[in-house]
């Protein structure tokens, strides 16, 4: 980062009490420069503030889900700073313009945070050491900075930031501070406790549940079971009559935010708005009740009989087809080199629909007063709300004010806005503050959900068993096709093809290809934790096994010839092997599946150990090693791979979402189940050392977890599984 300034981007802003002094940095491409400030905040973020007490603000653009950007954004910050974490105090930015992107997903929050913030603590620290010398009339060489104070090394004299702060504003800024070597670092790097959990342990955090407000009223919704129907009919006679319940509306759903379009091949506007009844009232259990008391009679605009089955059928069906071929994969002539292989071989995977299931359902208290607007949500991106709400209010983005709360789990599901609008619609027609709480049966059953995704492989080998072509086409459903309406008929969806594109999946195949074929799935479809990586790798890691049993090798050598010239991922792999034993001799029954992946600039291998039992597998032990470049805090990593192995072990061995005649079958955990404390495997997490810069750590764990399973599985049955999810106590 080459920030450049002016002195006027660097302000001191005198208050009543105190002199703040306030620095920001544009994340912007084009141009990161330092941006003018003022009390309230920073023209584009994120942004710090000290004051004459010497308490340091972060503003942070990236709302925290239990991913702990509460904590690292300014552990970035603190370090360079030279201040203990505990003096610093951060904030959730509000969706303003001034503060730029703020949504939090792609695990991407340290990796676009990385060098500004760490650059922000560094410029005020020499601010504040310029100023410090000046006042002792010694060379910058004669002073040092600790715990939030600068020393003078000749007197062990001492002065606090907050006592340098109105002589440090009408310095010059910095353009190139020194930022610290990775030797310098007292924090970064080292386990620490997370500060966010005290209190969402004692309950004083606040999530979007915990809201109130002085005459707000609840609000729950009876959305219709065909996910985009409208209302016929409806009798809340007997909803009236319950004690408290104040209103029974109409309200709407409103799907996602791309532009219609009429050539997509099917109505979109159909998909746009979807009607739903509301019952308001004065506590959220006399709504609830009430809710299941209004009848509705529904029309399914012609999705009454859409069922997954049927997707499925037409997936595999286009599955036949080559697709849209994805160019940042192309290898060579595949079918040359498929036509001169000695053995073919092909394997269908298929990977299910899946719902978000936070623990936290969606919620959202809005107030609409006149073309003013204030929001108390969970939400993942506040600056997308802001957009999105001021569309659909059609009031200016100035007008409306988002307050973030904490998240209880999101997994990409609240980074759309449809909860957060059915309380603006419905704060305006009751003039009054909603607040729109979702049954868990609500959150199920409605979607969005990550796409059901079938994967045709084929692959070719030569007559000693080396690989010589291999194509993955995929056949599904689209992300950008449900959320931004873009026509993919014609061509590869960008996000389907994560994870196996060659910067994440550098295997040295002599011909590759990777293509997509769209299919509708008459549903709205979402991001999910790692996304496409999640069904692509299934697919991608489980055939590679398939190849190597097929060659006679062993999957672990197999990758290690095919990744040579890829030395990160050479040294994961022997991590791996290492702490896992992997060549270690088992006992008949028992055997170990690999796999490996890179996903948000990290890689990921994991090694299961199974055991055939008289009735099933029981999974004995996971092994797991990430490169995620320098790693900030190893705790919190390690908890990151943890949640993805008990994520990613659920969704392929205990849940999928399905629908029948139009209606989602699954509607509560008792259906849609997850791991239990007792059924999560024991595990063993290595974090590599590195000196890279910082990659993803919220997702990356997911992708290999499940055809390290499947592999296990296979070479301990010689049973494949190529359909998750799957039961393992009937393999």
């Amino acid at each position: 980062m080459k920030p450049t300034t002016s002195r006027r981007d660097f302000l001191r802003i005198s208050t009543t009490s105190a002199f703040v002094l306030a620095l920001g940095f544009s994340s912007d491409s084009r141009g990161k420069q330092l941006q003018k400030v003022n009390a309230t905040g920073v023209q584009i973020n994120p942004y710090i503030n000290i004051n004459e007490s010497g308490k340091v603000t972060l503003f942070n653009p990236r709302p925290d889900m239990g991913q702990g950007t509460y904590q690292i954004l300014p552990m970035l910050l603190a370090e360079e700073l030279d201040i203990p974490l505990e003096q610093v105090e951060i904030q959730m930015t509000d969706g303003s313009d001034r503060f730029g992107s703020q949504l939090s997903g792609g695990s991407s929050s340290v990796r676009t945070r990385w060098i500004p913030l760490r650059t922000a603590g560094a410029t005020v620290r020499e601010m504040l050491v310029q100023a410090a010398a000046n006042r002792w009339k010694v060379s910058l060489s004669d002073c040092s900075t600790k715990d939030g104070f600068v020393i003078n090394k000749q007197t062990q004299a001492k002065l606090s930031y907050g006592e340098l702060v109105e002589e440090a504003s009408h310095l010059p800024v910095p353009t190139k501070p020194k930022l610290k070597s990775f030797a310098e670092f007292t924090q970064l790097g080292k386990p620490s406790m997370r500060p966010d959990v005290p209190a969402k342990v004692d309950g004083t955090a606040i999530f979007g549940m915990d809201v109130q407000l002085p005459g707000m009223l609840y609000a729950s919704i009876v959305h219709s079971p065909y996910i985009y129907g409208k209302v016929q009919s409806y009798d809340a006679t007997k909803a009236m009559a319950v004690k408290g319940v104040r209103f029974v509306l109409k309200t709407e759903r409103v799907f996602f935010h791309g532009p219609y379009s009429d050539s997509n091949g099917f109505d979109q506007k159909l998909r746009g708005k979807a009607e739903a009844i509301a019952v308001v009232g004065e506590s959220y259990w006399s709504t609830l009740k009430a809710k299941k008391l209004v009848q509705v009679s529904w029309n399914a605009l012609g999705f009454g009989e859409t069922a997954t089955e049927q997707y499925f059928n037409q997936a595999k069906a286009a599955s036949l087809h080559e697709g849209n071929e994805y160019k940042d994969a192309k290898v060579g002539d595949f079918a040359k080199a498929l036509q001169l292989s000695d053995y073919k071989v092909q394997g269908t995977y298929q990977t299910p629909f899946m719902s978000h299931a936070p623990m936290e359902p969606c919620n959202a208290t809005v107030f609409v007063q006149g073309d003013q607007v204030e929001v108390w949500a969970p939400v993942q991106g506040p600056d997308g709300l802001v957009n999105d709400l001021a569309t659909y209010l059609g009031i200016k983005r100035q007008n409306i004010k988002v307050n973030v709360t904490f998240m209880g789990g999101a997994f990409g599901r609240k980074a759309v806005f449809d909860f957060v609008m059915q309380a603006a619609n419905l704060s305006k027609q009751v003039n009054a503050p909603v607040k729109v709480i979702w049954t868990r049966e609500d959150d199920i059953q409605q979607g969005p959900y990550r796409p059901g995704m079938i994967s045709a492989m084929q692959g070719g080998l030569d007559k000693d068993g080396n690989i010589l072509a291999f194509e993955h086409r995929l056949n599904g459903a689209s992300i950008m096709a449900s959320v931004f309406k873009v026509d993919m008929r014609k061509n590869p969806d960008p996000w389907a093809g994560e994870g196996i594109n060659l910067e994440d999946s550098p295997y040295a195949f002599p011909a590759r290809r990777n293509s997509f074929n769209w299919v509708d799935p008459q549903m709205p479809v979402l991001w999910w934790r790692s996304v496409y990586a999640s069904t692509n790798v299934f697919a991608q890691e489980s055939f590679l096994d398939e190849l190597a049993a097929e060659g006679e090798k062993d999957p672990l050598d197999l990758r290690l010839h095919l990744l040579r010239d890829a030395p990160k991922f050479v040294a994961v792999l022997n991590k791996l092997a290492e702490i896992s034993d992997y060549r270690a001799k088992r006992k008949q029954g028992v055997s170990i599946g690999i796999a490996i992946a890179r996903s948000f600039a990290s890689i990921v291998a994991h090694a299961i150990v199974v055991e055939k039992q008289k009735s099933g597998v029981k999974i004995k032990h996971v092994y797991s090693v990430i490169d995620c470049g320098f790693p900030l805090n190893p705790d919190n990593i390690k908890a990151q791979v943890e949640s993805n192995i008990v994520y990613g072990l659920s969704a392929a061995v205990c849940t999928q979402i399905t629908r029948t005649h139009g209606k989602t079958d699954q509607s509560n955990f008792h259906e849609y189940t997850v791991l239990r404390q007792g059924e999560i495997p024991a595990s063993t997490i290595f974090v590599m050392p590195s000196q890279d810069e910082p990659g993803g750590v919220g997702e990356p764990g997911l992708p290999p977890i499940a055809p390290a399973l499947c592999n296990a599985i296979f070479l301990a049955t010689g049973k494949r599984v190529r359909t998750l999810p799957f039961d393992l106590s009937s393999i």
